[in-house]
């Protein structure tokens, strides 16, 4: 059977099968290229921080992506509408290719934050523009979902040998490989999307206007928000904390003023008026908490908390990205069947809370089956939010504000992500910091050794391991036994950050309590005809006003 041609909207204008392939073959690549790079990044974190030798960064280098992705993301989602995402599509890939070289080069962190800073910078422009050319290219919702399955198919594999492959470049080639691995997929999608992804435009205004104030507010809010977060431990309340966030909250406070005022806000604050839509971003909020928690502190936990190599890493982490995939294709088979579709949020939550609980409870000597079922619920819970918390904000916004609405979904979790990144590594570096300088300084000699043990480098860098229990010895001392005791300590560390993650899942639980119920129009429109139910691509939901009624 000869599948029909897909209709671009662009005026008469019809993309064959093989065109619509090599151009979702190339968002494929893409969609690869970030995939893989949060997870190998988050596998060869800890080799990357030891060996660069910079811990009190450990946080920024996600941080700073995070930061800047956000506030890229809704300003290049406009100028794709106004421009066409084509020419940013294509600049956002070559600019992640010199920001993933730029990585791979570093010879300190600070070189290695900036660098993923400017990665940041084009996963903004990708997210706001590459992954809004599928509507483009297949307005029939339909057509679409039978593409979509190309660039689930790509996220799904990256998602399988992400971790594995982390573990295994880092281990067997170094850590630098990570970010090189970048250049071949990147290139490659740079190749089919110049030579066959259509260039079009939604909109023909000529008077193009930008939230540039806007823009430049969120900026400074975001940034004093972070800075806040990871220098309020080390300072305390003092002047300079108070300042910061006195600037931190003038800054939101300007930001919400001027966007009530402009007539072409970054952010439509009037969105926010509607009781859904606020709920789903703070449970966006909260999700991104989560998973950011979960994916850049784990790796950290088994290898510097229990001593495993970044190779037994990739393999264990292997499990928690997969069942995100797995989670995602789940709960797409059962919520358009479901008279309460916000149940399934219920669900994701609740594994949070109940799997991420377990993790506190695992040590070096807990059984692996018992840390990888932990971390396979919490991954199919992570996938049982993501999807869907799109899917409801999309379907309860108004059809003129699906673009706006989805990007601030991703905006509020990226948010969540960089406020749980920085407050998670804050409260590790405190209780770990503060656990080995419990140790009695006077009855184990003299030395600078306990400022060498208060860098968590020393648990996963063998050569500054190595050096350390040289130094031990020459003092008479076993520094085998120091390493075990400080391995414990971030163990603790880890798991009172981690019990942050569970708290949020918590409230995540509880919040959803406050979401106004709603159901897919079509499942009510059928039940009362007595029809068959549509897909869910061709339903919409029921206003809250009609649901509350």
């Amino acid at each position: 059977m000869k599948s029909s041609p897909a209709r671009s909207p662009v005026a008469g204008m019809l993309l064959s099968v093989r065109e619509s392939l090599l151009a979702m073959l190339g968002l494929g690549f893409v969609t690869m290229m970030v995939a893989i790079d949060q997870t190998v990044v988050s596998t060869a974190l800890p080799t990357v921080v030891a060996e660069l030798r910079g811990f009190r960064l450990y946080a920024w280098v996600t941080t700073a992506y995070l930061l800047t992705c956000i506030i890229t993301i809704p300003i290049f989602g406009r100028l794709g509408d106004y421009y066409g995402r084509k020419p940013f599509v294509v600049t956002s890939i070559a600019l992640f290719l010199v920001a993933s070289v730029t990585c791979g080069m570093a010879q300190s962190m600070t070189h290695l934050v900036l660098g993923r800073a400017l990665q940041g910078v084009a996963g903004g422009m990708m997210l706001g523009t590459a992954f809004a050319v599928v509507p483009d290219l297949f307005p029939d919702p339909r057509v679409r979902l039978r593409w979509q399955i190309v660039l689930s198919s790509c996220f799904g594999i990256a998602n399988a040998v992400g971790p594995s492959l982390g573990g295994f470049l880092t281990y067997y080639m170094g850590w630098r490989t990570v970010f090189f691995m970048n250049v071949p997929l990147g290139l490659g999608g740079l190749y089919f999307i110049m030579r066959h992804l259509p260039h079009i435009r939604q909109m023909q205004a000529t008077d193009v206007r930008l939230d540039w104030q806007g823009a430049v507010l969120i900026a400074m809010t975001l940034a004093g928000l972070q800075f806040l977060v990871q220098w309020l431990p080390v300072y305390g309340a003092s002047l300079a904390m108070v300042g910061l966030g006195l600037f931190t909250v003038a800054c939101a406070s300007a930001f919400i003023w001027w966007e009530k005022r402009c007539t072409a806000a970054l952010i439509p604050l009037d969105m926010f008026s509607d009781r859904s839509v606020s709920i789903m971003c703070l449970l966006s909020v909260l999700l991104g908490f989560v998973m950011f928690g979960l994916l850049i502190y784990v790796p950290l936990l088994l290898q510097g908390g229990f001593g495993l190599s970044a190779r037994q890493v990739g393999v264990l982490i292997t499990p928690l990205v997969v069942s995100i995939t797995v989670g995602s294709i789940f709960s797409s088979r059962i919520v358009p069947r479901m008279r309460k579709p916000a149940y399934i949020l219920h669900a994701g939550f609740g594994l949070l809370a109940v799997c991420g609980a377990s993790l506190l409870l695992t040590g070096s000597q807990t059984p692996r089956f018992w840390l990888v079922t932990s971390l396979v619920g919490c991954g199919v819970g992570l996938g049982m939010l993501m999807p869907n918390l799109t899917i409801f904000i999309q379907e309860l916004v108004d059809r003129s504000r699906l673009g706006i609405s989805t990007a601030m979904l991703q905006s509020t979790r990226m948010v969540g992500g960089m406020i749980g990144t920085a407050v998670i590594g804050s409260v590790i570096s405190h209780y770990y910091i503060e656990r080995v300088r419990e140790l009695d300084i006077s009855a184990f000699g003299k030395g600078n050794w306990l400022s060498r043990l208060e860098d968590p480098q020393v648990l996963v860098n063998a050569q500054v391991q190595s050096e350390f229990i040289a130094t031990l010895q020459r003092q008479g001392l076993h520094g085998e036994t120091f390493i075990l005791y400080a391995r414990e300590a971030l163990v603790w560390g880890i798991h009172a950050g981690l019990v942050l993650s569970v708290v949020m899942a918590v409230i995540g639980l509880l919040w959803l309590l406050r979401l106004p119920a709603f159901e897919f129009a079509h499942r009510r429109s059928n039940v009362e005809s007595g029809k068959p139910a549509r897909s869910q691509s061709e339903s919409a939901v029921e206003s809250k006003g009609q649901a509350q009624a």
